[in-house]
């Protein structure tokens, strides 16, 4: 009993000082509120994002905006109340699309940036530099994030990148007893070499219908560019300057050119086809040997011999020239901005959307669409495949479009004189002089403007 007692004035004991004290201690002591509430007050958002695409081939599912739809269901899963609006726009028209779409000023909420300088300094995203961590900028691709940055300002997510390559119908080189390169390496020279082999006459009636090259001419495109810039030309210099007229330029266009028509070893519509054309005589009619294309032809070229429509191929880096490493020129960064929004909390969605689609797990499924991680944390998730670790290894040579305000008219001067010339309508020192005197001309006009 006694002890019972005890206890019992313990227990009195401990609930008078808690009475007398506990006001005073949480009066001066305040818990600290738990943060979860507070990191998550931006994401408590809700409502509409509208979200433009263009077409990639999904070599999973067979379509075309499969794999970009999936991340877009999974990202509203987890955040209940957010619907992703989702319009597919095409390759043809849908550059013009999104170009009237942001004159007008009524742009989708997440814009399919890619590497267009026009819409990157247009003054029309949103600068994301204060929504990623140093260490989240530091584990993109340095090449990937220097593309979405002007001045100074990170202006996209990078999501993926890739890069030309020539594709080889090894089928007609063993037709021809001609030995591909050696680990995808050779000059020019040896590239000529091969290529007049593997233009012949194939039903011995006089005329040539088997073609060692070809390729189209197009703005926007740079897939003939590993040529033309393999002796180290240059277009626009570190000041914004055109230099697209020194001896390089001239060499490097004039190897091009030289294809057509000091060698003879393209196809006949070579500098008029169109891309479906170049494509087409590839992979269907089968009488061109090496084509220059994007990695998403494996793709196609893959699904075309599991139905017994297709043949063996390989790919090839592009020749080697003065610059003593094969080179290309690419715009094939993607990436997604995220056009001004005046709801800070519906932009902090749109960010976290952006990093969803980057998250690692992500990114090593972008072989689906046959093209590469920007997060170097990623790494080559071709590693079984000899291919594609070939371009990935190439990547590092691959010169990225200049990051000019003007850089889309400036091509499209550029590839109209080279059309011109493939066609025998100029010779290389009026094509490279009008290119210049066009592009001077184009700058000075938007610069009154």
């Amino acid at each position: 009993m006694v002890k019972r007692n005890k206890i019992h004035f313990f227990l009195f004991i401990l609930l008078a000082l808690f009475i007398c004290i506990g006001p005073y201690y949480f009066a001066n002591y305040k818990p600290t509120e738990i943060t979860l509430e507070e990191n998550t007050d931006s994401l408590k958002w809700k409502g509409v994002i509208s979200f433009w695409d263009y077409p990639r081939l999904d070599k999973k599912t067979g379509g075309q905006y499969n794999w970009i739809r999936e991340k877009i269901k999974s990202f509203e899963k987890k955040h209940p109340g957010v619907y992703i609006d989702f319009h597919p726009i095409d390759w043809e028209k849908g550059s013009i699309k999104l170009e009237n779409a942001l004159k007008l000023g009524s742009p989708p909420d997440i814009i399919p940036v890619g590497s267009d300088y026009s819409i990157i300094a247009s003054g029309i995203l949103e600068p994301l530099n204060i929504h990623l961590s140093t260490e989240e900028i530091k584990d993109f691709d340095e090449v990937a994030i220097k593309t979405v940055t002007f001045n100074g300002e990170i202006l996209a997510v990078p999501w993926m990148m890739t890069t030309y390559t020539l594709i080889l119908n090894l089928d007609m080189f063993k037709e021809r007893g001609v030995e591909p390169p050696v680990d995808g390496i050779w000059t020019y020279e040896e590239f000529i070499e091969k290529l007049q082999r593997l233009t012949f006459d194939s039903k011995g009636r006089g005329k040539i219908d088997h073609y060692g090259f070809n390729s189209f001419i197009k703005e926007g495109y740079y897939n003939t560019w590993g040529i033309i810039l393999s002796d180290g030309g240059r277009i626009i210099d570190n000041q914004l300057n055109y230099v697209f007229n020194d001896k390089a330029a001239y060499s490097g266009v004039g190897k091009l050119l030289d294809m057509k028509h000091k060698y003879a070893v393209v196809h006949p519509a070579f500098g008029e086809n169109t891309s479906n054309q170049a494509w087409t005589s590839f992979y269907r009619d089968q009488n061109v040997a090496v084509i220059p294309t994007g990695t998403w032809a494996f793709n196609v070229l893959d699904r075309l011999k599991q139905e017994g429509k297709g043949f063996e191929y390989d790919v090839a880096l592009f020749p080697i020239g003065e610059l003593g490493k094969p080179v290309t020129m690419s715009n094939s960064i993607g990436s997604y901005g995220i056009a001004k929004q005046e709801d800070k909390e519906k932009l902090q969605m749109c960010v976290e959307l952006l990093k969803y689609i980057v998250t690692e797990e992500n990114q090593s499924q972008l072989d689906r669409l046959g093209v590469f991680p920007v997060k170097k944390s990623v790494g080559n998730i071709y590693a079984n495949n000899s291919k594609m670790s070939t371009i990935y290894e190439s990547l590092k040579n691959t010169v990225i479009i200049p990051p000019h305000p003007y850089w889309n008219e400036i091509d499209e001067a550029i590839q109209k004189q080279l059309q011109q010339g493939l066609l025998g309508k100029k010779d290389l020192n009026q094509i490279l002089q009008d290119a210049e005197d066009n592009v001077t001309s184009l700058i000075q006009l938007k610069s009154r403007h």
